[in-house]
């Protein structure tokens, strides 16, 4: 018979929400275990493109949570060895506009964020080409948000968890949870694997796109659900692409609640040499299906921004699902319906910018302190329940 192990947190999801969660919670001094079904950033995490945005982000909850984690991955970056591991560029976002009516919108947008205390600098039409030589011509205009940065996604996890063992936690991957302990009480007491229990007071759901599922595990409703995005990759190129690039249109696909296929042309170089080329969004369950109609579209798209693309070869193509919640805001903190339970998924596309943010607010949590950011708007328990009485069909 296995014997139990025994921590304060089980971190359940070893992507970057999950693994800057244990790192945050481990630095605070907590006993931290991490466990994964898979591997590393095998799931929604390693499909991204490793974006650290504050430009594809409105005025108000997510954007504070956005600033604050902007800061953490640099202070992050800054440690010994750590931005070059996990290929850090604070390289900015530029943000273009087709015609005036698009400019005038993007406008009012980056007039709420300067208030909120992001940089976003007006370029007009003449001056693009100073930012990115290669952008297409007769443009109307656009922003640089100086604040954006780009990360490799894979290694940041890697890294996250790597300095999270650092601090004393431990991982376990190959582990699908298949249960969430309960006391006698009610409060949580831990999880379930095939390989033994994982005793700990707190849980955190950091299951990304499967954290739905997780929550049914421990009896609450939290509806997460998949959007699909692929992303193109081209051969390896000298830098021609200085910055995030980005169709203002983007932004408005981000926060649209449409189940239907949308994309707008996103394009950004990476300190291997190679193009990345996004970005769309459906909901189409968990369909893994290749789409050559979307990949051509995105194609398309990267063409209009940047003409010298369409004698470029893409290489690949790859994709992943994003944990969509209804009101686009992530599932941050404790679960008033189950003590011992807390939050950290449902953040979309924005998991690993918003990764490090997330940990930290945690680890003030589990450990009895206020957090820096009010967690209200993200409440876990903000949806209404839905009535079930299924188990899940997947292990997480």
């Amino acid at each position: 018979m296995s014997v139990a192990l025994t921590c304060d947190v089980v971190v359940v999801g070893a992507g970057a929400v999950g693994a800057a969660s244990a790192l945050y919670a481990a630095r605070a001094g907590l006993r931290v275990v991490v466990v994964d079904r898979g591997s590393v950033g095998g799931g929604t995490t390693g499909a991204g493109e490793g974006n650290l945005l504050v430009s594809d982000k409105e005025p108000g909850a997510e954007l504070g949570l956005a600033l604050l984690s902007g800061r953490m991955w640099a202070d992050l970056a800054a440690e010994p060895g750590v931005g070059e591991s996990v290929e850090y560029e604070a390289k900015g976002g530029l943000v273009v506009a087709s015609g005036e009516h698009g400019l005038a919108a993007l406008g009012v947008l980056a007039a709420g964020q300067r208030a909120a205390g992001v940089e976003a600098v007006a370029v007009t039409a003449d001056r693009l080409h100073d930012h990115e030589p290669h952008l297409a011509k007769g443009l109307a205009g656009g922003v640089l948000y100086p604040q954006d940065a780009q990360v490799m996604p894979a290694l940041a996890a890697a890294r996250l968890v790597r300095l999270a063992r650092t601090a004393g936690a431990e991982l376990l991957t190959g582990r699908p949870v298949t249960d969430v302990l309960r006391t006698p009480s009610g409060a949580v007491r831990g999880v379930r694997t095939p390989h033994g229990d994982i005793h700990a007071p707190a849980v955190v759901n950091a299951a990304g796109t499967w954290g739905g599922e997780l929550a049914a595990l421990a009896g609450v409703s939290l509806p997460v659900l998949p959007r699909r995005g692929f992303v193109l990759v081209t051969e390896p190129l000298p830098r021609r692409v200085r910055h995030k690039v980005y169709a203002a249109d983007y932004v408005a696909d981000v926060a649209s609640d449409s189940a239907a296929l949308q994309t707008s042309p996103v394009v950004e170089g990476t300190a291997a040499g190679p193009v990345l080329i996004g970005a769309s969004r459906e909901r189409v369950g968990f369909d893994r299906s290749f789409s050559l109609p979307v990949t051509r579209e995105l194609a398309a798209g990267a063409t209009l921004l940047f003409p010298f693309l369409a004698q470029v070869r893409a290489v690949r193509a790859y994709l992943g699902f994003r944990p969509y919640l209804p009101d686009h805001l992530p599932a941050i903190g404790p679960d008033a319906r189950l003590p011992g339970l807390f939050h950290a998924c449902g953040h979309e596309g924005a998991g690993i910018g918003l990764a490090t943010g997330t940990g930290h607010l945690l680890a003030q949590v589990l450990t009895g302190g206020t957090p820096d950011l009010d967690l209200t708007p993200f409440r876990p328990d903000r949806f209404p329940d839905r009535p079930s009485d299924a188990r899940p069909e997947r292990e997480l």
